[in-house]
């Protein structure tokens, strides 16, 4: 019995001391400091020579160069429509008719009128020129005078009515305010057709002017005004002359100028990149709650065939370039403030430096000084370390209260990452 009793002690005696080794084990493994990282996870690579390119990055949107909406200025019912959906027009073709019979009759009436005031001025000249004899000769000088004066102004009025006229008549042709691909045509034949304020509007995205938009004649169609509204009776779009807008920002606006080269990548054709230029960036900004940003246009070079207004688009724009520059890795600089540091490989020893930085690079930096070519520079992937979050010691996970996980003694689960008591698995 006393043997009985004896081993029962050594074996609860033994277990408590397992017990207390594995926490104290577990204990210092929760506090001891872990092997660098950073050293477990770092690489090397020479300086080098080497151009390295600094881009600024943005979203566009494919748009026309330009967009002409023709609109009938005399109303009538439409008589004919010469082109279809699709069809290549020059300026000043001719596009659609409406009836012109009233405008003819009108103009008819305002060359009757004209002639009239014409006899009407002739006589009151002739009655100036006639000397005036007797006693009132004088006042009938006068009068003849005044005459004259009525006679010119209703000319004068005459004509404008013809010049109106004559405009209103012109104006039952529709002519084409530019050039380029018909791509909405709002009516057919036999429909009424309102007249507009203008025979048609053209929208630049090249120029923010307007002008004549290419009528086919001195007295066809109304001139051409800007408009933000494509919208017509026939709507011509430029899809040769394709544009990409976009939105830079405003921290690297006052790197984007026009004339630097950039790339364009569709996000229809990924893999068939574009080369462009930049050929204007808006000088006042557009704001959109607290983010400020800046219009700014690319021209296309080589254009593939099939693009289309409104697609979309990446831009990547070429703001800097150095050639034949010492660089180093993005990722071996460190910016602390604004001091940039690398860590240099010295005789066996790892050794912290200041340089100065030029250009940067997508993936590369410009090294001003502080490096010479062919110094080794260590990369470094290190992982940031927290009470929670983030990869560490302190998580909460399999193993060990008060971390919540399974497995029975504080400090006995695995290190990995999360939030919560000692030497869990996150």
């Amino acid at each position: 019995m006393t043997r009985v009793r004896a081993s029962k002690a050594w074996v609860i005696n033994g277990a408590l001391v397992v017990l207390l080794a594995g926490a104290g084990f577990g204990i210092y493994q929760a506090f001891s400091p872990e092997p660098s990282s950073a050293q477990a996870q770092s690489r090397s690579t020479p300086v080098r020579r080497a151009t390295v390119t600094e881009t600024v990055s943005a979203a566009g949107t494919l748009a026309s160069s330009y967009t002409g909406a023709a609109n009938f200025a005399t109303a009538g019912k439409v008589t004919s429509i010469d082109v279809k959906v699709g069809d290549v027009v020059s300026a000043g073709q001719k596009l659609a008719t409406v009836d012109s019979t009233q405008a003819a009759k009108q103009l008819q009436v305002a060359k009757a009128n004209l002639a009239v005031a014409q006899d009407g001025l002739d006589t009151a000249e002739t009655a100036e020129d006639t000397p005036a004899t007797g006693q009132n000769s004088q006042n009938a000088q006068t009068n003849a005078a005044n005459n004259v004066t009525s006679a010119q102004a209703k000319l004068d009025q005459a004509e404008l009515d013809v010049q109106t006229a004559q405009q209103a008549l012109d104006n039952t042709v529709l002519y084409a305010p530019g050039a380029g691909t018909v791509t909405a045509i709002n009516g057919a034949v036999g429909q009424q057709s309102s007249s507009g304020s203008g025979s048609s509007s053209a929208t630049s995205q090249s120029s923010s002017g307007s002008g004549q938009g290419g009528q086919g004649s001195q007295n066809s169609s109304a001139a051409a005004s800007s408009s933000t509204s494509s919208s017509g009776f026939i709507t011509i779009t430029n899809l040769t002359g394709l544009v990409v807008n976009t939105s830079v920002a405003e921290i690297d606006v006052s790197k984007v100028k026009a004339g630097q080269k950039a790339t364009v990548t569709l996000n229809a054709l990924p893999d068939k990149p574009i080369q462009a230029t930049v050929s204007s960036v808006n000088l006042t900004p557009t704001t959109s709650g607290s983010v400020v940003s800046y219009g700014a246009q690319l021209a296309l070079a080589s254009p593939p065939d099939g693009l289309r207004p409104g697609q979309s688009a990446s831009v990547v724009i070429t703001v800097a370039e150095a050639d034949d520059a010492l660089s180093v890795p993005a990722a071996a600089v460190q910016t602390v403030g604004s001091t940039n540091l690398v860590t240099v490989q010295e005789n066996g020893q790892n050794v912290t430096r200041q340089v100065q930085v030029g250009l940067r690079g997508e993936s590369t930096v410009q090294i001003t000084s502080g490096l010479t070519e062919g110094e080794n520079v260590v990369l470094t992937a290190t992982a940031s370390t927290g009470t929670t979050g983030g990869t560490g010691r302190t998580g909460g996970g399999t193993g060990g209260f008060p971390g919540g996980g399974t497995g029975g003694f504080p400090g006995g689960g695995q290190r990995g990452t999360g939030g919560g008591g000692f030497g869990g698995r996150g």
